[in-house]
């Protein structure tokens, strides 16, 4: 166990973090607790060395190896088809440590290495891709084809439904109310960086979302609930964000869909073909919850499309 790591993830909770975030910060350090146990190594040893071994740790999956016995515990952690992390993923894991590197030195509890002596690593910038709208659509509808157990098959197709809808983050999804449905389909979420916004949900998604909690008998506050039990009991029972990830990741493989697709695809293909309907730049913002216009205009430059009818629409030599 890392020397107070419970208070430091207090002090993130203090702080008003977000319950998914701190989740996620001791997630990230469990991978390095387990590594130090596999090493043999206490935390008042560690060195700028055992540092670069804990990242070949992290890239070689290592830890998949130790966990793969512990079904839970895998689908924890986000991993590739052969529980390899990819460098943007390492770097995150890297961050989590350097942050908490930092709350010993703020609170001066001694340390073994500074933050500092955690390099991130470099990472290859790869072009956005999402798949093609009818991939996406057969995707969102897999739950009805793959699902038995019907309360499954009905939510998870809610879920789905709603995050194509909205274009909402997986985050904020499995932080949504029952309260907060309504026979208008708008929706009031709490964004990253505690934004607030308004996000809209199709007809179609609202009907999935209504014969879904037509099937529940609880009077859990949360929309979406697993199937039983939850991770923290009756207290907080509400979906996890590895189940939607792993479930999309095993719906995406039985559809032979070939571009990658996890929620966050979702997200981008509700404003990729946005875009390519002829929606404004700026509202397609709105709707996202982005704080700049640059960061929604990625998305206009990843379809294909977009710049296709833009090239034969207004290329000089046209005729």
């Amino acid at each position: 166990m890392l020397p107070s790591k419970d208070d430091f993830l207090l002090n993130l909770l203090n702080n008003n973090y977000s319950n998914e975030t701190i989740y996620n910060y001791e997630r990230d350090l469990s991978l390095f607790e387990l590594f130090l146990k596999d090493s043999n190594l206490s935390f008042s040893k560690v060195d700028k060395k055992n540092i670069v071994l804990y990242k070949d740790f992290l890239r070689k999956g290592r830890y998949f190896e130790l966990l793969k016995n512990d079904h839970q515990s895998i689908h924890n952690f986000p991993k590739d088809s052969e529980g390899k992390l990819d460098s943007r993923s390492i770097n995150r894991m890297l961050s989590s440590l350097r942050s908490y590197l930092k709350y010993l030195i703020d609170f001066d509890i001694k340390t073994p290495i500074s933050p500092e002596m955690v390099k991130l690593i470099k990472t290859v910038r790869k072009e956005s891709q999402v798949a093609d709208k009818d991939d996406l659509i057969r995707l969102i509808e897999s739950p009805t084809l793959f699902e038995k157990d019907i309360f499954i098959q009905l939510r998870n197709r809610a879920i789905l439904e709603t995050l194509f809808s909205t274009g909402m983050r997986i985050s904020e999804l499995v932080s949504l109310n029952r309260d907060q449905i309504n026979d208008d389909g708008k929706i009031y979420v709490l964004g990253k960086g505690k934004k607030q916004r308004f996000v809209y949900l199709t007809d179609r998604s609202k009907q999935h979302i209504f014969d879904y909690l037509n099937m529940r008998e609880d009077d859990y506050p949360a929309l979406f609930i697993p199937r039983r039990g939850g991770r923290n009991g009756s207290v907080g029972h509400r979906i996890s964000t590895n189940y939607i990830q792993y479930k999309i990741a095993i719906y995406r493989r039985k559809l032979g869909i070939i571009v990658p697709t996890s929620a966050h695809s979702l997200r981008h293909g509700f404003a990729t073909y946005l875009v390519e309907e002829g929606a404004n730049p700026s509202a397609i913002q709105i709707l996202l919850g982005h704080e700049s216009l640059q960061t929604t205009n990625k998305y206009v430059h990843a379809s294909d499309r977009y710049a296709e009818e833009t090239h034969r629409k207004f290329h000089p030599l046209k005729d």
